[in-house]
This record gives C-alpha cells, sequence and structure tokens, in this order.
C-alpha cells in the first residue's frame, strides 16, 4: 500500500505490521533543554525552532481513514489541526513547506499556513494547494531548484528530488485544488530536498521522501538526515544502498532520524504503529540501513513523537 492506500504491483502479500517494540531503544534523540530543536509530528512533519523562529515541513495533521482515502474525498479536519498545533505549542510560523503536494504532505500545509501567519512554500503545485484554500498571493513562495530562503537564523535551501518508486499520482497539480476532494487530486508535484541551516552552525537535511535525483546533493553537507522511509522496505536492495549514499553518505551525515514509517491512517491522539507489511517493510528497511550505517559510522535512530529534541547533542 503506498501513499494513496493503493496495492503497490509486486509486492509481498503478508499480513501483520512490525512491531514498533522490538526498535524502543532507538527512540532516543535526546531531548532538546533549549536553543534549537526538532519536533516529529508525524509521518514526515517536523518542527524546526530555534526559540525565535520556527518552520514547519509539511504539517499534516489530518490523518484522514483508509477507506475514506480509497473510496471518498479528503479535507482538512480542522478539529485535529488545531488540537495538533497546541499540543505541538504552535502559534506563529514563519513557514510551512511540504516535501511534495501527495494528500498525506499538503494535504493541511495551507490550513496551517493560514492559522500561523506562515509562507507556504514550493513549487507551482504547491502554490496551486495555497490557492485552492484562499490562502494571500504574498504568503505563497514558489522557488526554483537550489534556491535559498531565509526566516530569522533559519536558512531552507530547496534541491529537487524525487518521490519514491511507484508514484502512484504523479505528475503537477496545474489547477487550485478545493478540497473536499479525492486524494488522486494531490499529485505528487515537485519533490525536494530540504536542508536546512542555523546561523549557530547546525545543518540538517530533510528527505521526506525515499526517493532522490542522482547527483543532486553533491557539495551539500548536513550534520544529522531526517531520512524518509516509507516504501523502502519494499524496494530491492541496490536501490535502498543508492539511496542512502544519494542522501546520507552525499551529505555526510553522522545522524540519521528515520520518518514516515508510521501508518498515517491513523490519528495522532492514538500511539503511533508502523504501516503494515501490505504496503512497507520497515524491519527489512532498518536491517539493511544498519548495515549501511555500520559500514559508515552513523547511528540510525527514530524520533519520539511530540517531543522537543536536540539530534546534534
Amino acid at each position: 500500500m503506498n501513499a494513496e492506500g493503493t496495492t503497490v504491483p509486486g509486492m509481498r502479500l503478508k499480513l501483520g505490521r512490525p512491531d514498533l517494540g522490538r526498535y524502543a531503544d532507538r527512540f532516543d534523540v535526546p531531548e532538546a533543554t533549549g536553543g534549537l530543536s526538532v519536533t516529529f509530528l508525524g509521518v514526515a512533519s517536523l518542527l524546526v525552532d530555534d526559540g525565535t523562529t520556527a518552520v514547519l515541513t509539511d504539517g499534516f495533521f489530518s490523518r484522514p481513514p483508509l477507506l475514506r482515502v480509497g473510496l471518498g474525498k479528503v479535507a482538512p479536519d480542522r478539529a485535529r489541526i488545531d488540537a495538533a498545533l497546541a499540543r505541538a505549542g504552535i502559534d506563529r510560523l514563519a513557514a510551512v513547506a511540504p516535501v511534495h503536494t501527495h494528500f498525506d504532505h499538503a494535504l493541511d500545509s495551507a490550513v496551517v499556513a493560514n492559522l500561523t501567519g506562515a509562507d507556504l512554500l514550493g513549487g507551482e503545485s504547491t502554490a496551486n494547494v495555497g490557492r485552492g484554500h484562499g490562502l494571500a498571493t504574498d504568503r505563497i513562495r514558489v522557488l526554483a531548484d537550489g534556491e535559498t530562503v531565509t526566516y530569522g537564523n533559519l536558512a531552507l535551501t530547496f534541491v529537487e528530488s524525487h518521490h519514491c518508486p511507484p508514484d502512484r499520482f504523479p505528475g503537477a497539480i496545474e489547477t487550485p485544488v478545493v478540497p473536499p476532494v479525492s486524494a488522486r487530486a494531490y499529485r505528487c508535484g515537485e519533490a525536494w530536498s530540504i536542508l536546512v541551516a542555523h546561523a549557530g552552525g547546525r545543518t540538517a537535511l530533510v528527505q521526506g521522501s525515499a526517493g532522490f535525483v542522482p547527483g543532486s546533493l553533491a557539495g551539500r553537507r548536513a550534520e544529522v538526515a531526517y531520512l524518509g522511509v516509507g516504501q523502502l522496505g519494499v524496494q530491492d536492495e541496490d536501490y535502498v544502498r543508492t539511496y542512502w549514499d544519494e542522501t546520507v553518505a552525499t551529505v555526510g551525515a553522522r545522524e540519521v532520524v528515520l520518518v514516515h514509517w508510521d501508518d498515517f491512517f491513523r490519528p495522532l491522539d492514538r500511539p503511533l504503529r508502523a504501516l503494515p507489511y501490505l504496503g512497507d517493510d520497515l524491519d527489512v528497511t532498518v536491517r539493511l540501513l544498519d548495515e549501511l550505517a555500520h559500514r559508515d559510522g552513523v547511528r540510525v535512530r527514530f524520533p519520539t513523537l511530540w517531543r522537543r529534541e536536540d539530534p546534534w547533542s
């Protein structure tokens, strides 16, 4: 099952889902005690905050159930959005940046931007998500490959990337998306690797989808990689190794924090669980990434939902 809740051709028929309990000791990213922090909010939603300026990737909090995604129409759930913002302590943001525009990343992005006074960042597809929600034109910023935008002490650089195969809803969003709509309306659009740099010297890569453009990150550096692993467990081993080399190894990250492994059809007020084996295999992913991490002297961890963390500690 991919981000749209449909079956991926060629995947194994295996029931159940990975037990997160076997990775309990990996949820050990140090808690932030002040200054710069990153808070995991499910899927690839990450709040980066230095106490003065905060930016958010994706901001996907509605998490509609599988049946609605597959057979009905989706729309932002204002109650769930409000609850998530309150629990995360978010009242103002400088920017919201979807890593691409499938529903499990961009469904709520314009609503969150509107509620928090943020700019909405991305390509034309992201802009059409914003336009469909009536977000003010001057709050929508369309970026080009390699462009850097700065808010306070935080600089975000957007580098062209790809969605993990298969991309069930490829292509651009060419007209404003006005929900409720089919999940298919949220085509992938422009996919990004987002490099975050703080004026204090800390750097991170946010790779929200397990796809890549060969060579696109060459010459870029990041101490920490927030590595998207959705659908990675159903790829062949060569793909996984290349993905690691094109992201983690290329930027020289010494710490890897895994994201996009949780079942995003389950609301955030319930404990997170892994995606089912029918759609992904987190156990395979961790086994292969551990081999690569051992080779390169890198630590692989999981983030803890809602907790302000310091991956650079």
